[in-house]
Formats: C-alpha cells, structure tokens, sequence
C-alpha cells in the first residue's frame, strides 16, 4: 500500500470525499485537484474511488486512459504494461457491456503483440456484446487482422464477418487475392457478380466486377479449379456486348496459360466469326495473329519438329490472307443488306468462279429489296456481267430476266436492270434484240398505275420511267426508221413525261431528217407544255432556229412568235429575246421597230442589265440615226438608272458633248451628275469634270465647278452634322422649354426641330460673348501688321476691304418706303434676353 502524503489543501478534498464518497463529482474534483502528483498517488485515489462506485463508467474510462498514458515510452517488458492490462481485465468485470472500453482494451493489447491474446479478448467482446454493437468490435478487429501475417485465422476471421456485414465483402476479397487466396476469392467474385441485389461499397459496377472475375480466373487457370471458366467468360458476352472482343481474347488467354494451343485457336476462330463490329474483329485478330508469330518464335529457337514448323507458317500466311474475307463477313453481319458489302465480297472473290457465283446467290437470296442499303440492281447487273465476262450470255440473259421480276423499292432501279440489260445486247452486237427489249420495258401494262404509287408494283410504273423512253428514242434514231423514232418521241409527249431536252432531241431529231414544219410543231408543244423558267430553252432553240430557216421571208410569223414569247417572260430571261427580236427587226424589219423594242426591253429586264442594254441602246442608234439622236437615249437612260448607272451615262453624255463641241451642254450634264457623286467616294467623276474644265473652261466655270464641289461635299456631310448636333445636344442642359420656343401647340416633329434650332442659337450666342469679351482678333496675312494686346478691335484695318459708298446706288427707280412690323418677342425665345 502506497503511503499518501496528505497536504493542508488536501484536507478539503478528503473531507467531501468522505462525506460524500458516492459522488462522482467530488471524485473528479479531487482527481482533478491531484493531476500534478506523482503516479502512484494519483493510481491510489482512483482505486479508492473506484471501490466506492465500481459501476462509474467515466472513472473507468478516466483510470483505463491514465494507466495507457503511464506506460508511454517505456519498454515493452515493463511491468507498467501488465498493470494497465489487469486494470482493464477488473474494469470488464463490471464494464462488460461497454463497447468502447472493448476497443481500447483490444487495439492496446494489439500494439503489444499479443496476437492469440488479442484476438481472444475481441471474441470475448462479441460474446458479451449485443450484435447491434459488433459492428464497432469489427472495424477494430480487421485492422488487427490485417496487420499480422496470420492468413489462416484471419480469413475464419473475416468468414464470420461478412456473414455480419455481405456488404463487406469486397474488402475480404481483397484480402483473400493479397493472401494469394484466389479460388476463395474467385468464388466470392463469382456470387456477388451473379446477385443482382449487391451494391459495390467502392462504387464498382456489374461489368468491373465482371471484369476482374475474369481477369482473375484466365491469368490464374490452375489455381482456381472450383469454376467453370468457360462458361463464366461466355455469359459476359450477352451482359456485356460493348465488350465482346476483349471477352474472347481473355478465354482464349485461359487455354493458352493451360498450354491447349489448338482449343485456343478454335476459340480465336469462333469469335472472329461471331463478333459483329470492326473494333472487336481487330482485337481479336490482332490477338490471334501474335498468338501465332509468338508460337513460331518459340519453334524456330528449339526446332524439333520441322513439319510442325511449316504448319504453323502456312496457318500464319492463311490468316493474313483471309483478313480482307474476314472483315467483310463482320460488315454482313452488322447488316446483311448492305449491297456495298455484297459486291466487295464478290470482288474478292473474283479469282474464284465457283466462290464468287456462291457469293452473289447468296447475296440475292439474303438482301430485301425493302431494307436494302443501296442499289439492289447493282447485284444482279454485275452478276450478269459476271456471266457476259466469261462468255455466258445465256446465263446473263437468265438473271436479267429474273432480275426485270423482282420487286425493287424504286421505279429507277428496275428501269436501270432494263436500261442494263439493253446495253449488254447493244455489246453482243444485237442490236434487234436491244429495241425488242425497250419495246417490251414500255409496254404500258392492262393496269395502268401513277408513277409514284407505292401501292402498286414497280412492273406496273415502270413504262412512266423517262430513263427508259430516253434509251428507247436513242436506239431507235440509231438503229430504227423515222416513222418509228417519230412514234416514240409522241408517245413520251402523250405521256406527259417528257423534259425541255426531250422536246429539243425531238425537233433536232426532226430537223435533220429535213421535216422542218414537224420541228417546229415540236417547239410548239413544248412551249404549251412547260412554263417558265423550264420553257426559256425551248424558246431560245425555237426562235433562233426559225430565224435561222426562215430569215425575213415570214416577218410577220417571226413577230408573232417573239410577241407569244415576251407576254409572260421573267425578267431575268428578257434581255436575250429582245436583242434577238431587236436584231430581227434591224436586219429584216423596221428600223422604228428595233428602237421601240430597245426601249420596251428597259423596262422589262432585271436591273442591274439595264445598263448593258442601254449601252447597246446608244450604240445602235447612233449607228442607224447618227450621233446627236442618242441625245434622248441618255437622257432616258439617266432618269430610269441606278445611282450608279446614272453616273457612268451622265459621264458618257458629256463625253459625246465634248467630242461635238458642245461645251456647254457638258458642262451642264457635269453639273447634273454632281448632286449624285460625293467627291470623297467618287474621285474619278470630279477629276473627270476638272480635266474637262481645264481643257475647256476658263477662271468662272472652274470656280463655279469649286463650289459645286464644296456644295456637293456639304450635302453629304449633313447627315454627319445633325449627328453631332443630336449628340451635343443630349449632352447641353435645356435653358428653356417648348413653350419658350412657341407658345402654340405644336406637333412632336416641330418641337423637336424647334429644341434643336434653340441649341444651335445658344451655342451662337455663346460663342459670340466669347468673342467680344476675349483677345480674339482678324489678324492680317502680312506679317508687318502685327497687333499689340492693347489695341482696340476698331483701330484695326483690313487693307484688303472693299470700300463701297452706300450714297452711290446703281438702282435707278423710286424710292420705296418700307413699312416695319413689330416681330413678337416669343419668336425669339431666349435668345432676346441674352441679348437684352
């Protein structure tokens, strides 16, 4: 037994604890009072408390601390430690049922290395604890598990863990795979990937989880026996389909870490059968191909066996040949439609008939004409000439006429099987054949249906199909008779299918079998047939052919033709037919007529050609009535014209005036034009006008042409200076209001001018104080007539003023007395009193 020394400043202490030794309170006073005191002391009054209330938690938990920090810094073997851990033993006896004087009891008899001890007090925990509080003993008892190498106990251990807590199962999982536990930790894998109830407390999905089960089971095949390998990789490839290829390399990786060489090339043969996008044939081929160079490394460093040597070349070589049939084959299978594919494929085999004739029934066989990805035609057309190129006729005849039965999606593609089919015949030199083809294409069936009628088969359309007819004419102008050939070109009119080109092919067609009248009966149709724009051909070929035949001999005819032509004609299309009529009437008309249609063609073509026609306009008429006749062409010309074009006409004008001699007209054209060209943008005009003044002028037109300028300049820049006026304006306080300006009621327009012109008086009014309260003088140019400061505005001279004597007056008439009226004060607004 310890001796205390009691002190004077004890004795308080002692008393309360000896009145009240069941206060907690007055023990942790006294405790408190007692911190500076040697250990021992300290020890002594805890137990003493304690035996008074052995059931206080805090005086337990307060005595557990002090004996765990007492012990810190001495050595392991201290006797301090065994103190403190018979302190813990007594405090269980009545703490039993506290979990945290459990978890510092275990991580203390951790730190000491007691592992059998430990882990011996931490299941005495969990058997007297209630399992709502396990959880707290665990996270302290993996922590111990884990950091010693006891990989058997640990793992019973952690069995009854995840039976308390299935979420934790990943942490033993990665215990088991650190322990090198893997068939445990495969199995474990493999339950929680196939429970669709569990959710990764690292935040791992299905396919990571999956992943890793594979990863795990083909990079580890003999450890792991309890699972089916196969099976668990192949099931991935439904649940996982972004991720097919990578699957198959992984189960191929199993049998070759097993050394079964040919079951992993059975296995890389099947999944690059099966996958169905180019990303995953690739890994799995790139995967196949150096699975084979690293088998041939490894047999040309220990040649044994030289046969087996060159099989496995020869099965290298052959799956590098077959790539290009392999990729093909994956794009069938993203879409066995596909008609591009197809006939890569057949290509492919080109070299091979019995294979590329396989290739092409299959693809007929396979591709709906209704979900095909391109041209279905193209499929029997190149397996036809398949059979032409190898001298085959009959059997390319034979799929032409299958072909001419199927049902196509579009009238196009069985109109170009027969448009094929003709050409082939045209090849063989059967020229017979190729028109009793086209007759039998556009034989109009006994049900007649619209050529855009989805509802009905496209052998019911297909006579409405222009690319048919077109061939059609085309062979019978080649190898049939007029009467035929004429026969055709009425049945497409009659049809109503026929295209501007087809009315022009008829009347050339005509015309050069000397049927001139049919030609132009031709054109008439078509213009009856067609509006514009899709008529103008027509019209232009009708026109210039008639003139061409006809010349001046039927004017009349000619006139009315060019008159049907321009009564609805667009302005972008008039210009041509005007010249053409214009030119009629010069070579073969009137001469009156020609000017007249020039000048009905200005108000009918587009804009921006009026110029162009007025051009020819000036040059024709000075040609047919002389040079002073285009007179009123350019001034018409420079009233109906652009800005623009106006200028360039004004500027021609006055040319033609200065090459006359008049000087004066062109100075008066110069100064008409003026009001339309600013002399900061149109240079060119003003030093046109000056070099004509230089050269014709003298001192006062030149001046006159100045101040024409600064004027001109001046009108351009107003809108520039009632800007700035505006912008002064918002920044200049108002002196006065409306009612300053005008005492009537006014309009918002008026007021708003009247504000402006008050502003604009002000600043005068302003500026003019400035002046005559200020040094601002005239000075004179000379350089002798300096003025001092101090010499009045008045005393100053100008030599250069005029001196004009008010009593001399040229004005020779009577006097007049003029009576003065008194203007009202409001009309001048503030402007008075600043005056006054």
């Amino acid at each position: 037994m310890v001796a205390i020394d009691i002190s004077d400043e004890d004795f308080v202490y002692e008393e309360e604890c000896l009145r009240n030794p069941h206060s907690v309170q007055t023990w942790l006073r006294y405790l408190e009072h007692k911190q500076d005191t040697t250990f021992e002391e300290l020890n002594m009054i805890y137990e003493r408390a304690l035996k008074q209330l052995p059931g206080s938690y805090k005086l337990w938990y307060k005595y557990l601390r002090e004996r765990r920090r007492q012990c810190k810094g001495l050595s392991i073997e201290h006797p301090a430690y065994e103190e403190a851990n018979n302190a813990h033993e007594r405090a269980l006896v009545f703490m039993h049922k506290m979990p945290r004087i459990w978890t510092d009891y275990g991580e203390w008899l951790s730190r000491q290395e007691y592992v059998t001890r430990t882990r011996r007090t931490f299941d005495r925990a969990l058997r007297a604890l209630p399992v709502t509080q396990h959880n707290r003993i665990w996270m302290v008892y993996i922590k111990f598990l884990k950091r010693h190498d006891i990989s058997e106990t640990a793992v019973r251990c952690f069995r009854r863990f995840v039976k308390l807590s299935p979420e934790c199962i990943e942490e033993f999982i990665d215990y088991l795979l650190k322990s090198n536990r893997l068939d445990e930790a495969g199995r474990y894998l493999s339950d929680i990937v196939n429970d669709d109830n569990f959710n990764s407390r690292n935040g791992k999905s299905k396919h990571q989880l999956w992943q890793e089960l594979c990863d795990l089971i083909a990079k580890h095949p003999e450890e792991i026996s309890g699972l089916n390998a196969d099976a668990i990789i192949r099931s991935g490839f439904r649940k996982f389909t972004d991720q097919v290829g990578e699957q198959w390399c992984l189960l191929a990786d199993y049998y070759i870490r097993q050394a079964l060489f040919e079951k992993a090339r059975d296995v890389y043969e099947e999944g690059i059968q099966s996958v169905k996008t180019v990303r995953d044939f690739t890994q799995i081929f790139d995967a196949f191909a150096a699975f084979e160079e690293e088998l041939i490394s490894t047999s040309m460093q220990d040649v044994t066996d030289e046969d087996e040597l060159e099989m496995q070349l020869a099965r290298f070589e052959d799956l590098l040949e077959r790539r290009p049939f392999l990729v093909n084959s994956v794009l069938l299978r993203q879409n066995p439609h596909n008609v591009h594919e197809w006939l890569k494929r057949a290509e492919l085999y080109k070299e091979k008939p019995r294979q590329c004739i396989n290739t092409f029934t299959e693809a007929l066989q396979t591709v709906d004409p209704m979900k095909a990805v391109g041209k279905l035609y193209k499929l029997w057309v190149a397996f036809a000439k398949f059979y032409e190129e190898n001298e085959q006729i009959d059997d390319a005849r034979t799929i032409f006429e299958k072909a001419a039965k199927v049902q196509f999606r579009s009238v196009d593609d069985l109109a170009a099987v027969w448009c094929e089919y003709a050409e082939m015949e045209l090849r063989q030199e059967h020229y017979d054949g190729a028109l009793s083809l086209m007759r039998r294409s556009t034989t109009i069936p006994k049900k007649r249906a619209k050529y855009f009628d989805n509802s009905e088969p496209v052998q019911n359309r297909v006579y409405r199909s222009l690319k048919l007819w077109s061939m059609y004419a085309d062979l019978e102008e080649s190898f049939g008779n007029f009467s035929s050939t004429k026969q055709v070109y009425e049945r497409i009119i009659d049809l109503k299918i026929a295209t501007p080109q087809i009315i022009l092919n008829f009347a050339l067609f005509l015309e050069e079998n000397q049927y001139f009248e049919e030609s132009f009966k031709a054109y008439e149709r078509g213009v009856e047939l067609f509006t514009w724009p899709h008529v103008f051909d027509i019209w232009q070929t009708y026109l210039v052919k008639f003139l061409d035949r006809f010349k001046g001999t039927k004017l009349e005819r000619a006139r009315d033709l060019f008159e049907q032509c321009l009564q609805d004609i667009p302005s972008e299309f008039s210009k041509k037919i005007f010249l053409l009529y214009a030119k009629l009437e010069e070579e073969h008309g009137l001469v009156k007529r020609s000017m007249d249609i020039y000048k009905k063609s200005i108000d009918k073509v587009k804009d921006d050609e009026k110029l162009e026609v007025f051009t020819i306009y000036v040059k024709r008429t000075a040609e047919l009535h002389g040079i002073t006749a285009c007179r009123s062409v350019y001034e018409d010309a420079i009233n109906k014209l652009n800005a623009d074009g106006s200028r360039e006409m004004c500027i021609r004008y006055a040319e033609l005036e200065r090459k006359l001699g008049e000087s004066d007209r062109a100075r008066a054209i110069f100064s008409h034009a003026a009001n339309m060209c600013n002399p900061d943008v149109q240079k060119e005009f003003w030093s046109k006008w000056e070099s004509f003044e230089t050269e014709h002028g003298n001192e006062d037109t030149i001046r006159e042409m100045l101040r024409v300028k600064r004027q001109v300049a001046a009108t351009h820049n107003t809108q520039v200076n009632y800007m700035a006026a505006a912008m002064l304006a918002q920044n200049t306080e108002p002196t006065g209001t409306t009612a300053d300006l005008a005492p009537m009621e006014e309009e918002d327009g008026d007021v708003d001018m009247r504000m402006m012109e008050q502003h604009a008086a002000l600043r005068h009014a302003k500026n003019a104080k400035e002046v005559d309260g200020g040094n601002i003088r005239f000075v004179a140019s000379s350089t002798n007539a300096q003025l001092k400061k101090d010499t009045p505005a008045e005393a100053v001279g100008n030599k250069d003023e005029i001196n004009l004597d008010e009593d001399d007056s040229d004005d020779e008439g009577p006097s007049m007395d003029i009576k003065k009226q008194t203007v009202p004060a409001a009309v001048f607004g503030k402007l008075k009193e600043d005056e006054e």
